[in-house]
C-alpha cells in the first residue's frame, strides 16, 4: 500500500506565469478544481488502496497543491526542494515543517542549487533519472545522490511544455516506463533506452503527452491518469495495468495532473 502526501486546493489559483501552460487570463475554477481533486483522492484511496496524508494549505502558496515538488524521499529522509522561481520559494518552509513534524530527517541543498524534488527525480530501485535544465540544476544531483545513497542519471529536458521530468516520464510499478521521448535531448533518450529494455518502454504520442498522460500515479497494477488518453490506456492494458482516467482540467491549466498532485512517501 502506498502513502501519498497531498494538499487540498483551497487556495489553488493561477497567480503567476512560470511555465508555458500558465496564463493569468485563463483562470482556474475553484469549485471545479475542488471537485476534481476530491474525485482524484477517492480514486486513489478506494480504487488503488492508497493511504492519503494531507498538508495544510496556505493562501500565499497556491501551488502547494502540487506536492510532487515538495521533496525527494528516501526511506525517512526528505531532500526538500529549492525552487528556481521566486514565486514558489515560500513553499519550502511549508514543506520542511511538514516533514520535520512527521519524523523525517530533513535535508536541504545550498541555496544556489535548484532542485524540485520528485517532480524531477524518478526511477527504479537500481537507478533513478534526474531531469535538469528547466527547473533543477544538474549540479544538485551529486549531493542528492549522496544523501539518498542512490545512482542518478541526469537527463536533459528540452521541450518547455515538459518542464519537470514527471510530465513526460512515469516509471510503472511493474518495471515498465511510460514516457514521451521527444521531451528529452538525444543523449537523454539514448540513456533511457539503454537502461529500460524496449519491451518495457511504452512510448506516448504527442497528442496524449500534451494531455499529461505521463503525469500518472502508478500503484501496483493501478495507473491513474488524465482523461482522453485512450491510446495510452490501451498500451497500459496490454501490459496488465488497470487504468483510472480522471478529469483534471483545472490543474492542467497550471501544468500539472495526477502525479504533480501527489508525493509518494514510501
Amino acid at each position: 500500500m502506498s502513502r501519498l502526501l497531498v494538499c487540498p486546493p483551497e487556495y489553488y489559483r493561477i497567480a503567476y506565469e512560470i511555465n508555458s501552460w500558465m496564463h493569468l487570463e485563463v483562470e482556474a475554477d475553484p469549485l471545479l478544481a475542488r471537485i476534481q481533486w476530491n474525485n482524484l483522492m477517492a480514486v486513489l484511496e478506494k480504487e488503488c488502496g492508497a493511504t492519503i496524508e494531507r498538508m495544510v494549505p496556505g493562501p500565499e502558496v497556491p501551488d502547494l497543491v502540487f506536492t510532487a515538488n515538495a521533496a525527494a524521499i528516501a526511506a525517512r529522509t526528505a531532500v526538500v526542494s529549492r525552487f528556481r522561481h521566486p514565486e514558489r520559494r515560500p513553499e519550502e518552509d511549508y514543506d520542511g515543517r511538514w516533514f520535520l513534524e512527521h519524523g523525517f530527517d530533513v535535508q536541504r541543498l545550498p541555496e544556489e542549487l535548484y532542485f524540485e524534488g520528485a517532480g524531477d527525480l524518478l526511477g527504479f530501485d537500481q537507478i533513478k533519472f534526474g531531469g535538469y535544465r528547466q527547473r533543477t540544476d544538474i549540479r544538485a544531483y551529486e549531493q542528492v545522490s549522496r544523501i539518498m545513497n542512490c545512482e542518478i542519471m541526469p537527463v536533459e529536458l528540452i521541450d518547455s511544455r515538459f518542464y519537470h521530468l514527471d510530465t513526460c516520464f512515469c516509471p510503472l510499478a511493474g518495471g515498465e516506463l511510460l514516457w514521451f521521448p521527444p521531451a528529452f535531448d538525444q543523449y537523454g533518450q539514448a540513456a533511457i533506452r539503454e537502461v529500460v529494455p524496449a519491451s518495457r518502454r511504452l512510448e506516448v504520442g504527442e497528442e496524449e503527452a500534451a494531455r499529461f498522460a505521463c503525469n500518472a500515479v502508478s500503484i501496483g497494477k493501478h495507473v491513474v491518469l488524465p482523461e482522453r488518453c485512450t491510446e495510452t490506456i490501451s498500451m497500459l492494458k496490454a501490459h496488465g495495468y488497470v487504468s483510472h482516467a480522471v478529469e483534471l482540467s483545472e490543474f492542467l491549466k497550471a501544468g500539472g495532473a495526477a502525479k504533480c498532485l501527489t508525493l509518494a512517501l514510501d
